[in-house]
């Protein structure tokens, strides 16, 4: 009995198997991106049987074009080729034009102004090296974000164990350093596993990282002591600390400042932050601080209300007013005494704030008067709905119009004087003798004995400068002098210190060309402690103004990265346990309950 075999029924289905193979040899191929011979035989063969298949209907299929059946089945097949056909350009746009989307509260994966500024100003390659043994995915799109932005960006992740040259070469001590290569400097930037807990790559660390190693010098930072100024140091009290780690972290030297305890400023001061004195300054401190201005010196201010200081005297040569009215904000939702600043000038420091929120408790304004030489600029400036009182003791704070000042005012400025060249070289010249800004010892009738003894006078007799000149040891105060300061011989200038101490600082040439000084002003301190230094843009109005002062950076200073916000929820073990309870016992019965009373009443 023979057994008819019917190639007609295989051949009116070869279609599917042709389909079948040509997908499979797209998707080997694509997603191989090697078109070798195992996808270019699926591809070839499939389509040979696709055209077999057409060929077949050609030839046989009497009437078949012509079927209801067939023409239904063709309209669905093109408009399934289409779809798919149009999903595949769609994705095709998707991966060749990639705009990711951020729905994070705090942009965690977009990367903030300052970075996308630090990586588009890239001028030279830089490379960052991330000596670990496994591939971190959040770590490496982080990564990729940087390169999005510049070329010259680029990075390697590296075994150590593997690659043991660039291990030696970078002196890697720890698994998980993380490395910026520019040129021939190297800066670590972070150690990714700490207390042998891994952690991820940082965007504050690894842009701070950049800045850093971009930098020909090391700007010094002080800060005034002495006068019930803010703890350097985290404390039970009120205190700056994560302000000065976060200069320390972009690459500044911070140091304290108590003018008592020296003759003057150090002359590898680029900039001296003065925040809340709660007592007056001392007349010599006063002087040096003007001196240190007059001579190209930039001054940060952050006043209280209610504050003597003595500042009075240099902030009247820039032509500031300090006003004891507190600032009452009668539409903030903090409370009246702390402002809430949405209006920023247009300033470096400020301009990529746009309508971003700060605020300052318990401020006051800042006048400026018209002055010479001195160009003035709004910082901070309060809308018109604020004031500045002047009796914030009564019990119901309204505003006076005789009395008070209406706004908008400002609560922060930013200030540049021209100095005169020849008066500012005179005055380097005389102060290079004793390498550190002179301050004259207060007394309304010198003694010779005390003429002896001072570091300096605005105009010293010859007796004073022979004494000096001939026996710089002659006295007990004179040593006490010398051995506050450098070597005398004349030739170590203030920027031959600097070169010394720092051989990344500023160069002799640049320190000679101070034609200009530098001053913020701002009527409040608090908002840079502790407990409000990350609170919105309060952090970011420091930092642009110490980089402002201390580079003279003109460009657009951006706002800092953001770190995540911790929303874990600590619970005891009570509270844990009800919610275990309420999950997995409590709902699902209650669900079994409802729908066992459901199936009882339809039965």
């Amino acid at each position: 009995m023979k057994i008819k075999f019917n190639y007609r029924a295989i051949l009116k289905y070869l279609f599917i198997p042709g389909i079948i193979l040509t997908v499979a040899g797209l998707v080997v191929g694509l997603t191989t991106k090697k078109w070798s011979i195992l996808p270019m035989s699926l591809v070839i063969g499939g389509s040979i049987l696709i055209v077999a298949w057409l060929l077949f209907l050609l030839i046989t299929g009497r009437g078949f074009w012509t079927k209801r059946s067939t023409q239904a089945g063709t309209n669905a097949l093109v408009s399934t080729l289409s779809l798919i056909a149009i999903l595949g350009v769609i994705n095709f746009v998707a991966v060749r034009y990639l705009t990711p989307i951020d729905l994070t509260e705090n942009q965690l994966f977009t990367l903030s102004p300052q970075t996308q500024e630090v990586v588009k100003n890239l001028k030279e390659p830089l490379k960052v090296w991330i000596f670990t043994k496994d591939t971190n995915s959040i770590d490496k799109k982080l990564l990729e974000n940087y390169r999005r932005y510049n070329q010259n960006f680029t990075f390697e992740f590296v075994d150590p164990d593997t690659n043991l040259g660039l291990t030696q070469k970078f002196n890697v001590k720890s698994l998980g350093d993380v490395y910026v290569e520019y040129g021939d400097k190297k800066q670590l930037a972070q150690t990714l596993i700490a207390f042998d807990s891994p952690e991820p790559l940082s965007e504050i660390k690894l842009t701070n990282a950049i800045e850093k190693i971009q930098r020909n010098y090391i700007p010094t930072i002080y800060l005034l002591q002495g006068h019930g100024e803010y703890s350097l140091e985290q404390s039970q009290e009120a205190s700056i600390s994560i302000a000065v780690s976060s200069l320390k972290d972009k690459g500044y030297q911070v140091k304290p400042l108590n003018l008592a305890e020296i003759t003057g400023i150090p002359e590898d001061a680029d900039t001296i932050i003065i925040a809340g004195p709660q007592r007056k300054l001392l007349e010599q401190e006063i002087t040096a601080l003007k001196t240190y201005s007059e001579q190209g010196g930039n001054l940060l201010v952050l006043l209280n209300p209610n504050t003597e200081t003595g500042l009075e005297p240099v902030l009247e040569e820039w032509g500031i007013k300090l006003d004891n009215r507190i600032i009452i904000d009668g539409s903030s939702s903090l409370g009246p005494a702390i402002p809430l600043i949405t209006s920023y000038g247009s300033h470096p420091i400020t301009k990529e704030f746009g309508n971003g929120m700060s605020f300052y408790p318990l401020s006051r304004p800042i006048d400026t008067v018209e002055t010479k030489d001195v160009e003035a600029t709004s910082l901070l400036v309060t809308s018109d709905k604020m004031w500045a009182e002047s009796d914030v003791e009564s019990e119901e704070v309204t505003f006076d119009d005789t009395k008070d000042i209406a706004g908008p005012f400002d609560l922060g400025v930013a200030l540049i004087r021209q100095i005169n060249q020849e008066q500012n070289n005179t005055t380097q010249s005389s102060s290079s003798e004793n390498k550190v800004t002179e301050t004259p010892i207060p007394s309304s009738s010198p003694s010779p004995e005390a003429k002896e003894t001072e570091t300096a006078t605005p105009s010293p007799s010859p007796e004073a400068k022979e004494t000096e000149t001939a026996t710089p040891s002659s006295s007990p105060e004179a040593k006490e002098t010398e051995t506050a300061t450098p070597s005398p011989s004349p030739e170590a200038t203030p920027d031959s210190q600097k070169s010394e101490s720092s051989p990344q600082n500023k160069t002799t040439e640049e320190t000679l060309k101070k034609t200009e000084s530098r001053m913020v002003v701002i009527g409040n301190s608090t908002f840079i402690t502790d407990t409000l230094f990350d609170q919105q843009l309060n952090g970011d109005v420091f930092l642009n103004s110490v980089q402002w002062l201390a580079t003279k950076d003109d460009q657009p200073l951006s706002i800092r990265p953001k770190e995540a916000k911790n929303r874990r929820i600590n619970l005891t073990p009570i509270q844990a346990g009800i919610l275990t309870l309420l999950n997995l016992v409590v709902f699902p019965l209650l669900g079994l309950v409802a729908a066992g009373i459901t199936w009882w009443r339809r039965r």
